[in-house]
């Protein structure tokens, strides 16, 4: 199973989940869930996991299996007291959030009009 691969090529190489999950970009928690099966692992995660493990993809993966990356990414690089961190987001996430801030941002403007309405009328 790649799962159990994966887990046996990183202890092999002593690196922890979460040395492991800052290399792909994800926390401790979600690399954990990918390592048991149970959220995906795409391309470039398998590509820097690789990397980081000394093999090649096809060391860790079972041959003919696809892993397909079905979003497009944005990397975002946060620097942090604890140094760099690196992050994918899918663009349709940010996209989202994007349209959410923009919705908010408008519902403040037309809350603070009420407000100086409101003020003027009491006045």
């Amino acid at each position: 199973m790649i799962q159990e691969k994966l887990r046996n090529l990183r202890k092999r190489k002593n690196i922890s989940q979460q040395e492991m999950a800052k290399i792909i970009g994800t926390d401790t928690s979600n690399y954990s869930r990918k390592e048991r099966g149970e959220v995906r692992i795409y391309n470039d995660e398998w590509e820097k996991m690789a990397r980081a493990l000394d093999v090649t993809i096809e060391d860790i993966k079972n041959e003919g299996e696809e892993v397909s990356d079905s979003y497009s990414h944005s990397n975002i690089t946060e620097q942090s007291g604890n140094g760099l961190n690196f992050y994918h987001v899918p663009d349709i996430f940010i996209e989202t959030q994007r349209k959410y801030i923009n919705k908010l941002e408008k519902e403040v403007e037309s809350l603070k009009a009420e407000n100086e309405r409101l003020r003027s009328e009491a006045r």
